[in-house]
This record gives C-alpha cells, structure tokens and sequence, in this order.
C-alpha cells in the first residue's frame, strides 16, 4: 500500500549522528526523517551480520519516505571503522556479539527516538538475518517498543550447544516477556531459521497467546528481500512490503 500521492510536499533529512550505547559507549547511528509536519511514527532498523551497510541506510531512508522516524545503529561500532564488509568480517572473527550489549545499544536508539518532540509516541523495530533474531530480543527485554517485524531472524531458537557466553540465552525463552504484536515473514527454502525452527517459535507464540502474524514464501530463501544480491526473490519480496506497511500503518500509526 502505497503512502504517495501527487500533489504531496515531500523531503527528508538523513545524517549519522552519535547516540549513547551500552555502557555509556558513543554509537553511531543513520538516522532519516520526514522534513513534514509531524507526528510522526519512529522506527528501529536493526542491521544483520553483513555490517552496517549501504541496504541498511537504503531502507532506513526509505521508511523516512514513508513518513517515519527511523534510526540504525551500528552494532559494531566497537570493531573499528572501514568499508562495511571488512568491518563486518573482523566483528564475526572475534565472536558473537554480546546479546545484552546489543540490547543496550539499542535501547540507546529508542531512547532517541522517544526523546523527539516530533514522534508520535510509538516506535517499531525491525531487523533480518541476525538483526530479526537481535529484533526479538529487543522486543522482549527493552522498553518504549510498540511493534516488531522479524525477518528471517536465524537462531531465535537455539539448542542448548548453540548457547554462550556473550549468547547465553536462545530468544524464544523469553516469549512470555514479548508483549507487542510481532510480523514475523521467512523463507520455506531458508536452512536459519529452518521451517521446522519457525514451527517451533511459532509453537511458541501461541502457546503463550501472544498477538502475532507470520508469512512464509515457497522459492524464497535467507535473504529473499535483498534487492542487490542473487538471493533477492522479487514476487516475495514485493509482497512482504506490503505487508510490513500494513503492519506498522496498523500498530504504529
């Protein structure tokens, strides 16, 4: 669905700024906005295991488009500075990313968000890759989120042998504390999350009775929204637009 019409005033400012992050650390941050009168709804993107890289910027500027506040941080502001893939490169060569530094980092963006004058009062979060499974996490045990959309968030559940120390729980334990309406949409040729791994947090989710919606696309793998790699599967992806406007129009307007 689209938010355009014609005769409509448009423009945007989009800049890197700094926020504060888990132990007080500086985070940079993209940040893009509507130059339009507010209120305005705030969103979270959560970038995946390739790094902060140019599609997260793409598509943090394309829900300002749409008419949101949106914010991404850069998770691995810790690992130094350089062309994205190689930062992303030394970040995984030095392990997992810490789950509660993550969650901090992230608070410090909503907290950003939350502390415009400009927001409407409600903030989403959104992630793929490692970025849906940090977006659960986010949505269970940080605070001032309304909303959350998962895609292909791999190891939301994991086995006892996945788990760690900078990792120590899987996502799916803490489903009791997830207490807002969750989009989740993956890929049936996708092998993390498996569709027997979005059965079980599906399982889940229901069980705990919780307010969620997941989609699922033959033919379409990990990565199936990634409109600049091999893995990107237009018919799906067209579709799953759709439905994440629908969604946050729904939950954060």
């Amino acid at each position: 669905m689209t938010t355009y019409t014609t005769d409509m005033q448009e423009g945007l400012v989009a800049e890197t700024i700094k926020i504060k992050g888990d132990k007080g650390d500086d985070v940079r941050a993209f940040v893009a906005r509507p130059t339009t009168p507010g209120p305005h709804p705030g969103v979270l993107l959560i970038h995946h295991i390739p790094g902060w890289d140019e599609w997260y910027r793409q598509q943090t500027m394309r829900f300002a488009r749409h008419g949101y506040i949106a914010i991404s941080p850069n998770l691995y502001e810790r690992d130094g500075h350089g062309i994205p893939e190689e930062v992303a490169t030394k970040a995984r060569a030095a392990g997992a990313l810490p789950d509660s530094q993550v969650v901090a980092d992230c608070q410090g963006a909503i907290d950003w968000l939350r502390s415009r004058s400009d927001l409407n009062g409600n903030v989403g979060v959104i992630g793929s890759c490692s970025g849906g499974r940090h977006t659960m996490l986010v949505a269970s045990l940080a605070t001032g989120v309304t909303s959350a959309v998962n895609l292909w968030g791999g190891g939301v559940v994991m086995a006892p042998e996945e788990l760690s120390e900078q990792q120590p729980v899987s996502p799916v334990d803490y489903t009791d504390r997830l207490n807002v309406p969750l989009l989740g949409l993956f890929g049936n040729d996708d092998a993390r999350p498996s569709p027997e791994a979005v059965d079980q947090h599906e399982a889940a989710l229901k069980a705990a009775g919780k307010d969620y919606e997941f989609h699922r696309y033959d033919g379409a793998g990990h990565g199936f929204m990634y409109d600049h790699a091999p893995l990107y599967r237009q018919a799906a992806a067209v579709d799953a637009w759709k439905k994440i406007w629908d969604f946050f129009g729904r939950t954060l307007s």
